[in-house]
């Protein structure tokens, strides 16, 4: 797993041993990047200087991608111990500034920046979208506009939230949706 484009272009990201921790692949998130580049809804502009969170973050490597192109602050919230070891030594590796919050994404403090692009990767049938959705929304995590790029199983429902959907695609055992708030 590495960083696919961007200032950082290339460097290696670590994950940690076992099952608990689910990185999405490199395919998944080049066409995902791709989408926010070149969709009539996105482009280059919406990353470039964005302000980023990255819930349910795990090795970070979604959040990552999005500062190597061009994010200006990013925010990870993760609680698993193992993936906050990983996910402080990517940071680490490449240089970038940003902020780890070791918790809850159901359960969020309020943030000091509403994030324009956020990215919200729970636990493939765990059920966390919609509530990790919610808690964020309510706690002022989203800025208006904010794009919402979220991943989940392929065969998982997609929660009701009051987010318009833009973006529906499936790419292997991921199906990505992209949500403006």
């Amino acid at each position: 797993m590495r960083i696919i484009s961007g200032q950082w272009k290339g460097k290696r990201l670590v994950a940690p041993l076992g099952e608990t921790t689910r990185p999405t692949s490199d395919r998944a998130r080049q066409a995902l990047f791709d989408m926010l580049w070149h969709s009539p809804w996105a482009g280059r502009e919406l990353v470039d200087g964005a302000i980023v969170l990255d819930a349910f973050a795990g090795t970070g490597a979604l959040g990552l991608e999005a500062l190597s192109r061009g994010g200006t602050k990013g925010v990870f919230i993760e609680k698993d111990r193992a993936a906050l070891i990983a996910l402080r030594a990517n940071i680490a590796n490449c240089g970038a500034e940003a902020q780890v919050i070791a918790g809850d994404a159901t359960k969020p403090p309020r943030p000091v920046h509403a994030a324009t692009l956020a990215f919200l990767d729970p636990p493939y049938a765990g059920g966390l979208l919609g509530p990790g959705l919610e808690a964020l929304d309510a706690a002022g995590w989203f800025a208006p506009g904010a794009l919402i790029c979220t991943e989940l199983g392929a065969k998982d429902p997609i929660p009701e939230t009051r987010f318009e959907t833009l973006a529906d695609r499936s790419h292997g055992k991921a199906r990505l949706l992209v949500l403006r708030g």
